[in-house]
């Protein structure tokens, strides 16, 4: 079965073993097989290399945490092929890349993943996304991503995760959930949105946790709530919806008039929305109908030259022959001016 590494606590009998504030700068090459919980926690871990937690030593791993070892690094195939790991805690470490291969390509059992505060990097966030997308974790249940101060998500990054039934983004900075798509999470059974910076919900995301057949619980609590039009969505599926947590503490953080008001307790006289909400798609409707207002005038007026075509060559003849008439004079008044003995002439002719 294996000795216990040096500076870890191993229990045969509990399957496990514990090598935590150990200052550890490497894997403990001689982990014993019959480990299942493994915690690695508070050490100086640089990095993960390709075969860290070789398969065939540690057949039955299924628990692995290594929170806070100031990790910066995870490479393809550092935790591939290990069959039986279902719980992975990467929390508290400021990743700097993780590869989207790191459980390698032919699909890994991992059910649960912790990465509080370890997405603060926006290009590990992308190589999360990819791997997530890639299908290679499609038996993931739990995905917690609280405290990496998010500000958007990438496009799609949830949608090949059919058996998802936990999300947590909490405690993040997300200001709107317009590019998430929920769709083929039917497994979804809690959503915790709370402690973010949504100020609004649109229809097009109530939509989608309306079509959520497994959604039961949704935590949004503490977002600064704007309480203008745009709002009027979000507080009619709040009362008609039984899914979101303590729904009567979710109050207004603007505009000051509105401060501290519970958005259940909002009416649409109190909104004055008398202004279009969609101000942008009102511009774009104005402007194609100013075009095309444009373009009759436009028909119109080559129409009515059309029409008067002969008059118009009539008068443009007309004044052609002014203006060469004109320009005759001139010459002829500069030929004069040129020449001194019909200057005197002209002047003779005068007297």
């Amino acid at each position: 079965p294996g000795s216990c590494p040096a500076l870890c606590e191993c229990s045969e009998a509990a399957k496990t073993v514990k090598c935590v504030n150990r200052n550890l700068t490497a894997v403990p090459p001689d982990l014993p097989s019959y480990v299942r919980n493994l915690f690695i926690t508070g050490n100086r871990l640089a990095g993960l290399p390709a075969g860290a937690f070789p398969a065939q030593r540690l057949p039955d791993l299924s628990a692995l945490n290594l929170s806070g070892n100031h990790l910066q690094a995870v490479e393809a195939g550092a935790l591939a092929a290990l069959p039986a790991l279902r719980q992975l805690d990467l929390s508290g470490n400021p990743l700097a890349s993780l590869s989207p291969q790191a459980f390698g390509e032919g699909g890994s059992p991992l059910e649960e993943l912790a990465l509080h505060g370890a997405l603060r990097n926006h290009s590990v966030l992308l190589s999360l996304a990819a791997m997530l997308q890639s299908g290679v974790l499609r038996n993931l249940s739990r995905l917690e991503l609280a405290d990496n101060g998010l500000l958007l998500l990438p496009a799609g990054m949830f949608t090949a995760l059919p058996a998802l039934r936990q999300l947590d983004l909490s405690n993040n900075s997300l200001v709107g959930l317009r590019n998430v798509s929920f769709q083929g999470l039917g497994q979804l059974q809690s959503l915790n949105l709370s402690d973010n910076s949504l100020g609004v919900l649109r229809n097009s995301t109530l939509a989608q946790f309306r079509g959520l057949p497994a959604l039961q619980r949704i935590s949004l609590g503490r977002n600064p709530w704007v309480c203008d039009c745009a709002i009027e969505d979000l507080v009619a599926w709040l009362k008609e919806s039984d899914q979101v947590e303590g729904k009567e503490a979710l109050t207004c953080a603007y505009p000051d008039k509105m401060l501290g008001k519970a958005l259940l307790k909002i009416n649409g006289s109190e909104l004055n929305c008398s202004v279009p909400v969609d101000l942008p798609s009102q511009l774009q409707t104005s402007y194609v109908f100013l075009g095309i207002v444009l373009a009759l005038i436009g028909a119109i007026f080559l129409l009515v030259l059309y029409l008067n075509r002969k008059g118009i060559k009539k008068w443009m003849h007309n004044i052609r022959d002014a203006c060469r008439d004109h320009m005759e004079g001139y010459h002829y008044r500069y030929e004069i001016n040129a020449d001194p003995r019909l200057t005197n002439l002209s002047s003779n002719s005068d007297v």
